[in-house]
């Protein structure tokens, strides 16, 4: 038991570390172009565009290689990439440096962020113990991004903006330390016997890729755009032309057969429309604050502490409801949650006030979230083969990137295109833009109760609170998946 606290503790530290990165930038990039002088607002955005792609694109890549190689192996060297690219973004003198710095630490977090999952899903296997870990690693994960616009806010603010990214290089060298000392380079036999798919490895990472760069993009061409939809196409076809190597393939990246399980592919579309409506909460109010009501970096961080602190809070809550109850009501419930908080969100005003207008959704979001990631998580692994957990993990890592890319990329669309009909029509820019950042919290609300509804139709009661036993697998020619029975009689 100490060991696996161990082994946890190392992991998470990681997770929360890749997941801080992707918003810390955020708060700090008006610092980063007085210090680095970028040619225009295009180029600066490439600072976390590149982080982006590397990380959305590759994130299936770095699932199935955890299941090859070895999770603490590819733990390792995710983690060895991440840190390099972190000292070399921290002493960058110029924009080319680190925007391939950031590049270079997206495609390190996509190594390390499956493994975390994997490593967790084959530590705990019984439903209480794994429902407990993966409660930590969820509030982590959702929790991250609020927290990196307080880190960033303070470091920027306090230090320099260089800090956001050499802090991290001290954190990488001793959770590298605490990941050779407890965390086995186990693979599962089956998995020993099996060779990388790189045809599909290649094909479906240059998809992810083409298609997180036409999304990322769009806000800027406009969705209306030619390049756009032709990117798109691009990597819709690339897409398609892996699901063809795949059924051709003796030993495929991705085994098409695992979405025929319905807790499975009813998690990861889930993943995607829950991230898709919800991760505007990570920028909209941050313009908001800034831009309308006047706030500081680091008054803008401190006023989204309030989010992690309920997650953090609600998460403890939800490993109790889903150890007795499964994932599938606390999930339903929780969407709902997330889509309320959005729903109130949409009727802010330029007059409104940082506790009636902010707080309320801020916290109606981070309750509903608190309830929600554990669960989906948990339900992307249920009959997940051993030799097949860290394609699971990239799998719903992967939903969880292209949601929140694709979904941010299309509310802020939606927003600043009304927002510029509402200038031309007269309206001032304060209260055009926040009746923009309104239709996009509205359209984010409906969005999470489509992905309540998919969650009603698609699982059952029972996903994620029995598999059958190894021996009733054998008798239907199954390969045993890993047991979540045992936790039940706790």
């Amino acid at each position: 038991m100490a060991r696996s606290k161990a082994v946890l503790w190392t992991v998470l530290t990681a997770q929360f570390m890749v997941v801080l990165d992707g918003t810390i930038v955020t708060v700090a990039l008006p610092s980063i172009d007085t210090g680095l002088h970028f040619d225009s607002q295009l180029q600066l955005q490439w600072v976390i565009n590149a982080y982006i792609l590397l990380f959305g694109g590759f994130l299936l890549f770095g699932g199935r290689a955890g299941d090859l190689l070895g999770r603490q192996r590819l733990f390792i060297i995710g983690l060895t990439l991440f840190g390099l690219s972190s000292l070399v973004n921290g002493i960058a003198q110029n924009p080319e440096t680190l925007i391939v710095g950031r590049a270079v630490q997206g495609l390190g977090a996509a190594l390390t962020s499956p493994a975390v999952l994997s490593i967790i899903i084959v530590t705990f296997e019984g439903v209480r113990e794994r429902a407990k870990a993966l409660g930590y690693f969820s509030a982590v994960t959702a929790t991250g991004s609020a927290a990196g616009m307080l880190a960033g806010g303070a470091l920027t603010e306090w230090l320099d903006w260089r800090a956001i990214f050499l802090v991290n290089v001290p954190i990488v060298a001793i959770t590298i330390i605490g990941a050779l000392r407890t965390i086995p380079n186990n693979r599962h036999e089956a998995a020993r016997q099996t060779r990388m798919d790189l045809p599909g490895a290649v094909i479906i990472t240059a998809g992810l890729m083409l298609l997180a760069y036409g999304v990322v993009n769009a806000v800027d061409w406009g969705w209306g755009s030619a390049r756009v939809w032709l990117i798109i196409a691009g990597a819709a076809a690339l897409i398609g032309l892996f699901l063809v190597v795949e059924a051709a393939s003796k030993q495929p990246l991705v085994r098409l057969g695992i979405f025929k399980g319905r807790a499975l592919a009813s998690a990861n579309i889930a993943m995607i429309l829950m991230t898709g409506g919800m991760f505007v909460m990570m920028f909209f109010p941050t313009l908001y604050l800034a831009q309308v009501k006047g706030y500081g970096p680091i008054e803008v961080g401190l006023a989204y502490l309030p989010w992690p602190i309920a997650m953090a809070a609600v998460g403890g809550v939800a490993q109790k409801v889903i150890a007795k109850a499964g994932p599938k009501l606390p999930l339903s419930i929780g969407l709902v949650i997330v889509g309320a908080g959005l729903f109130h969100l949409s009727f802010l005003e330029t007059d409104s006030s940082y506790a009636s207008g902010i707080l309320p959704g801020m916290l109606l979001t981070a309750i509903g979230a608190g309830f929600s990631w554990a669960s989906l998580f948990l339900v992307a692994s249920v009959g997940v083969r051993p030799e097949e957990s860290g394609l699971a993990s990239g799998l719903i890592n992967t939903s969880q990137q292209l949601g929140s890319a694709i979904g941010l990329a299309t509310l802020s669309s939606v927003a600043a295109a009304y927002t510029a009909d509402l200038i031309a029509g007269g309206a001032t820019p304060n209260d055009a833009l926040v009746e923009g950042f309104d239709r996009g919290f509205l359209i984010g609300a409906v969005i999470l109760l489509v992905g309540a509804a998919v969650v009603i139709v698609g699982l059952r009661a029972a996903d994620g609170r029995h598999t059958p036993r190894p021996d009733e697998q054998a008798e239907r020619g199954q390969t045993p998946v890993i047991n979540l029975e045992p936790a039940l009689g706790d």
